[in-house]
């Protein structure tokens, strides 16, 4: 069974049993996904994350590193490994019931506590040393003043805004405004569900952080720039074709590059993969696990905007223009049109009083039945076949006369 085009739509409209895609359909471009009359279904699960993110972000916040709110840390190793749960033994005594305890890899260990004198600082660098059986020396102290947390949020900050200005700036000259705002919706939506990530599960966000999110930001727009970029090469041949709308043309675009961003995506996911899993948890890098989460997150969700937000968000806005509003209307009116030609040339269902007959096939032959008076069916002598004679062709009506004529001429000669 075929697919009947539904170009009002943007997607075939099945008729019957679809045949499933392969992977050689996903390699060779010759997918016909759907993505633009399901959007509403992307809609409502990026609503979710984003509102699932918001309210971890207002219920929870972030845990901010000392880099952001100021304050001293102690870092020590012990051998055997540490547990937060022995260190806040140690430190409970000493006034630091509401310090951050960080296990750092499997013998780390890090305490944050707001700003204190030089001898707190010394007090509990004794307690953390005789607990880890080390030198006092050890244990590094480290101080980070608020003024320097509020300068590093402050030029993150300034950095973030920089970026959508020379984004939106960059996609106007280079394709219009519509896209731009579409792309800005999608990089808001990546860095709201990154945060939420880290607003659920409480990692430490430090300006190895921010260093992820402005890359992942990139990355994100780089994808987005692919998929719209095709979009604008098929948008100038657009109206050629009875029938086609810029939804169907949207949608033909995203499945044209789909290969192209999933080779993309996961090229760039496997390395920050490595890097998270391998380096952080196995190693036990901090910094490592810092920067490679949000890359990692980020990636994700980077890859999905640009397919399932940005572009279904720059077809809607597209479809409320004149001219392209026009165009799905005359799309919609050659259709109806259509169906209405199918329905008109279709074949005048026969509905025999004898559902045996109905049943039988084409070719079936069977013997004329014969009302008596009496009401008792009778066999008559005629048998009519259902079978139609086939028509004569040209030359062969009488073609005994012919042969007889051919045998006269042997004779003769």
């Amino acid at each position: 069974m075929t697919d009947v085009v539904d170009r009002t739509k943007g997607a075939p409209a099945p008729t019957g049993k679809r045949r499933r895609h392969t992977f050689s359909d996903l390699y060779h471009e010759r997918t016909h996904f759907r993505f633009i009359e399901r959007s509403w279904r992307w809609a409502l699960l990026s609503g979710t994350l984003v509102l699932i993110s918001v309210a971890a972000f207002a219920i929870r916040g972030l845990n901010l590193g000392i880099e952001f709110e100021g304050g001293t840390q102690w870092t020590f190793t012990k051998t055997g490994g540490a547990s937060i749960g022995d260190v806040r033994d140690v430190i409970d005594p000493l006034g630091l019931g509401d310090a951050k305890v960080l296990i750092i890899g499997n013998n780390s260990a890090r305490v944050q506590f707001e700003e204190t004198s030089n001898a707190t600082q010394q007090e509990v660098r004794a307690a953390l040393a005789k607990y880890a059986g080390i030198s006092p020396q050890d244990v590094s102290i480290t101080n980070v003043g608020p003024t320097w947390g509020e300068k590093v949020s402050d030029k993150a900050l300034k950095a973030l805004v920089v970026f959508f200005g020379v984004l939106a700036l960059y996609l106007t000259i280079r394709f219009e405004l519509r896209m731009a705002i579409s792309a800005l919706i999608a990089v808001v939506h990546d860095i709201v569900i990154t945060v939420g990530v880290y607003a659920i599960t409480q990692f430490e966000v430090t300006p190895a952080t921010v260093v992820a999110f402005l890359t992942i930001l990139g990355f994100s727009l780089y994808d987005t720039v692919v998929v719209f970029d095709k979009v604008k090469e098929n948008e100038a041949r657009l109206g050629t074709v009875p029938g086609d709308t810029y939804s169907a043309m949207v949608n033909r675009s995203l499945n044209q590059v789909l290969m192209r961003s999933l080779n993309t995506s996961i090229v760039a996911v496997l390395p920050v993969a490595s890097l998270l899993f391998v380096g952080s948890f196995v190693l036990g890098g901090q910094t490592l696990k810092d920067f490679a989460l949000a890359l990692f997150v980020g990636l994700l969700v980077g890859a999905y905007s640009s397919i399932f937000v940005a572009t279904p968000i720059l077809a809607w806005f597209k479809e409320r223009q004149p001219k392209y509003r026009a165009l799905r209307e005359r799309a919609a009116v050659d259709l109806a049109r259509a169906e209405a030609r199918t329905r008109r040339t279709a074949p005048a269902s026969v509905a025999p009083d004898d559902a045996s007959a109905a049943d039988a096939p084409a070719d079936f032959v069977a013997e004329d039945l014969v009302d008596e008076p009496d009401g008792v069916l009778t066999d008559a002598p005629a048998v009519v076949s259902m079978v139609p004679e086939p028509a004569p062709t040209r030359g062969s009506a009488n073609p005994r006369p012919r042969q007889q004529r051919s045998k006269g001429k042997k004779k003769r000669r």
